[in-house]
């Protein structure tokens, strides 16, 4: 399956020791979607262009979906092609 990277916006809190952690996810038609819960934070490299980037599983309502922050961008990636609005 191919994947593209959606670049968006993310809002972020910062712990007293410099975490971060995002709140919610601005997306390309500027409507913010407010995350329920991280669920997992790990290292990853990308598969075509080996850029090393955090991968957030996260939850959203009652969807989950990874978020990557690839300093200094957040992305998440969807089939080429589809269009969200």
């Amino acid at each position: 399956m191919v994947r593209a990277k959606v670049y968006v916006e993310v809002y972020v809190m910062f712990d007293r020791d410099g975490n971060m952690t995002p709140v919610s996810v601005i997306w390309e038609n500027g409507r913010i979607y407010p995350i329920d819960k991280v669920i997992d934070v790990r290292r990853c490299c990308g598969e075509r262009d080996r850029a090393e980037s955090m991968r957030y599983t996260i939850s959203i309502g009652n969807s989950k979906t990874e978020l990557f922050y690839e300093n200094p961008a957040w992305f998440v990636e969807r089939k080429k092609g589809r269009v969200c609005v």
